[in-house]
């Protein structure tokens, strides 16, 4: 019954679909995909209301006429694709059959492999690990089957270059294979190839409008080549591969954001060279780019880039191992200097916050017990269970406020003030009866603040009362251990950010850490753009506790806080 079975053809038995991966985190700085700045959206209103642009089949002859005017060549030997992909999927499917092979350089963009895969060509592959281009490498893989060469410069995603005399050698030494340059990031180099490429019979050259011209989501790319080269391609897909809407606005870009897309590179260039230099001085092996991004290398690649999405911007990591990684420069002031605080923040911190109860108090047998006995006061049977799914939902930093909630789910409506009164009486105790206090404990040592002290500055953010933080830290030797204390009366509480904003201000810090031990800790960490840490506080089930905490922005869930102290093997190991 096998051959009764729906099946697809051999070749995607091996092929999965390119996708970029999706943080669970929230993002609202993606540094991971290349793209750029838009330009000339004041125009798509007027082009919504030319009906032409959706009844009528595109024609593509006017953009292809534009990019040919600006090349200095016939627009016949231009043909406009739906995005750079679309043209270098073309090349493969015209070049490439059984039987014929092409010679890559790697690492490079994912795709072209899988574009030479689709086509039936073999593909050889030669290691492109420095600046320079491995062309005498990929000279010796030429042979009789050779029938596609391709240069991805500026290469994607270590910003290499290949060369005029590169180009040369290969155009002029395998005359019966076509050489692929695939110059969608040229805009950001020095050298472009164009015009040199465009003398060989033998040469194509793809570019696109979606990283320098920042118009990604329209899919408009273009090859140009010589014109039998670019008469095949043509011949190689649909008629119609662009919309009208999105030639439309790619011949307005081109007409009219010339000058803003040079600002934008100029200003992404600036930003290359001072993240390139910034990564070196944290000791990350930054590769000299010549596109958008910097790419590096790092056992701390995977640090930095959950490090990141916890701060809201994503960047992309590569490899099995994902020990490389690939940062786009925003080419925006606000957001580079976004992105710099961010990076120091990550890799080079000026001081650790820390949370108080459940992080350097055991409140399981204090706090936590009076909320349970609050509740029985007022006839409500509550368990530790419900107070920990209390506080994993948020907004529940106040141990009154969490009492007082319990009570009322439960049906028994009191008042704050109620609760606050009989919560305290049972807390503080008095000469007559002891309070629940006087079973706390520290569950850290003086030793380990002593040496997290020696490295950076140290401040407790609590929603505490004052005194009841400032008793605990006298009573266990701590006080001081830490520079600042911001209880309760000082600020809103967390997950407001105010409270550790208000802590790096008294500490004259702009990088800090903060490890807390509920959702509110680490979302007010986030919002202050703290690096937010978590920590399984006494009597919480782990499994329960790690992906709550992990959701609302961890970069990594600490067994203890004396991981803390080697931090080498803190940002080296996997978050």
């Amino acid at each position: 019954m096998s051959d009764r079975i729906l099946t697809p053809a051999r070749w995607t038995r091996n092929v999965t679909a390119y996708r970029r991966e999706a943080s669970s985190l929230r993002i609202d700085l993606a540094l991971d995909g290349n793209e750029g700045l838009a330009h000339g959206q004041e125009r798509i209103d007027s082009w919504s209301r030319d009906s032409r642009l959706v009844r009528d089949y595109p024609s593509l002859k006017g953009l292809e006429e534009l990019l040919g005017q600006r090349l200095g060549v016939p627009s016949r030997q231009v043909l406009v694709t739906a995005g750079a992909d679309e043209a270098l999927d073309r090349v493969c499917r015209t070049f490439l059959e059984p039987g014929r092979e092409a010679i890559l350089a790697t690492p490079t963009f994912a795709m072209i492999p899988r574009y030479v895969e689709l086509a039936g060509g073999k593909l050889r592959q030669v290691p492109w690990d420095g600046d320079a281009f491995p062309v005498d490498e990929v000279l010796t893989q030429v042979n009789s089957r050779t029938a596609l060469i391709v240069m991805v410069t500026p290469n994607n995603p270590t910003g290499a270059v290949a060369t005029t005399q590169d180009l040369e050698r290969l155009a002029l030494a395998v005359p019966q294979a076509l050489i692929l340059v695939d110059h969608a990031y040229v805009e950001f180099c020095e050298e472009d190839l164009t015009e040199q490429a465009l003398t060989y019979p033998n040469a194509v050259v793809v570019r696109s409008l979606s990283k320098a011209w920042g118009l990604a989501g329209l899919r408009v790319g273009y090859a140009v080549g010589a014109a039998p080269v670019v008469d095949w391609l043509r011949a190689a897909a649909g008629p119609y591969p662009v919309s009208a809407v999105s030639a439309a606005w790619a011949a307005e870009g081109l007409r009219e954001s010339a000058a803003q897309m040079r600002a934008f590179v100029a200003q992404v260039r600036g930003e290359r060279q001072i993240l390139q230099r910034e990564f070196r001085d944290h000791g990350i092996a930054a590769q000299t780019s010549h596109g958008n991004f910097v790419f590096a290398r790092s056992s701390r690649a995977r640090w930095l880039a959950r490090g990141l999405a916890s701060l809201g911007i994503s960047i992309r990591t590569f490899g099995a191992a994902e020990d490389s990684f690939r940062v786009t420069c925003p080419g925006n002031e606000a957001h580079f200097q976004r992105l710099r605080r961010a990076i120091r923040t990550v890799l080079n911190p000026e001081a650790l916050l820390f949370d108080l109860d459940g992080v350097i108090a055991d409140v399981s047998r204090s706090y936590r017990r009076t909320i349970v006995e609050t509740a029985a006061s007022f006839s409500v049977t509550v368990g530790l269970e419900d107070i920990a799914v209390c506080k994993r939902q948020g907004d529940a930093n106040n141990d009154w406020i969490v009492a007082r909630r319990l009570i009322r789910e439960r049906g028994v409506s009191v008042t704050l003030d109620q609760v606050r009164e009989r919560f305290e009486e049972i807390y503080q105790g008095d000469e007559r009866e002891p309070g629940l206090r006087r079973f706390e404990t520290a569950l850290v040592d003086r030793s380990l603040f002593e040496a997290l002290g020696s490295r950076v500055r140290l401040a407790v953010v609590t929603g505490r009362p004052r005194q009841d933080a400032e008793r605990f830290l006298e009573e266990f030797d701590l006080t001081s251990c830490f520079e600042e204390v911001v209880c309760m009366e000082d600020a809103p509480a967390k997950p407001d950010p105010e409270p550790v904003r208000l802590a790096m201000a008294r500490l004259g810090v702009t990088s800090a850490w903060m490890v807390g031990d509920t959702p509110d800790d680490l979302r007010a960490a986030r919002g202050a753009q703290v690096l937010p840490l978590g920590v399984v506080a006494p009597g919480e089930e782990e499994q329960r506790a790690r992906p709550v905490l992990e959701r609302a922005g961890a970069v990594r869930v600490l067994r203890d806080l004396a991981e803390l102290c080697d931090w080498n093997q803190l940002q080296g190991g996997q978050p």
